[in-house]
């Protein structure tokens, strides 16, 4: 299963942008990242067997484990991508949301997208890890 972070914004230079090559580098599962412009362009096509997660502040708050899991079942279930989009400063609107498969929060606050776009890097490295049965991951 593919997993692609398809993220607004241009990354550049910066030290988010180290990190996420450094969770991205050590990632088992093939990936992509998809940049877009903060404002308009077209998402890349979805084919058949597509899940759709937006990182939205609306979103379920989900542990390690749980995430794992649910990248597990999709995997499992014979899903082909799995694509998690990170919006601009203003974030989706509720027709966005309507079409997801799954909203995800990292927490009730507000988080810079280049952030998030770190944070969903270490956590699709953390579950590949968990799924893997590596001890990296404590929890409890």
């Amino acid at each position: 299963m593919l997993l692609h972070i398809i993220a607004r914004g241009k990354i550049g230079r910066s030290p988010e942008a180290d990190l996420v090559d450094r969770y991205l580098k050590r990632l088992t599962m093939p990936h992509r990242v998809t940049e877009m412009p903060d404002r308009g362009g077209k998402l890349p096509p979805a084919g058949p067997g597509t899940v759709t997660v937006l990182l939205d502040e609306k979103g379920k708050q989900l542990g390690s484990m749980d995430f794992a899991r649910r990248i597990e079942g999709w995997r499992d279930g014979g899903t082909r991508e799995c694509r998690f989009l990170i919006g601009a400063a203003d974030g989706f609107d509720d027709a966005d949301r309507a079409t997801a498969d799954l909203l995800i929060a990292f927490g009730a606050m507000t988080w810079p997208h280049m952030m998030a776009r770190a944070m969903l890097a270490e956590q699709l490295w953390r579950s590949c890890s968990i799924l893997a049965g590596h001890p990296y991951h404590r929890e409890g």
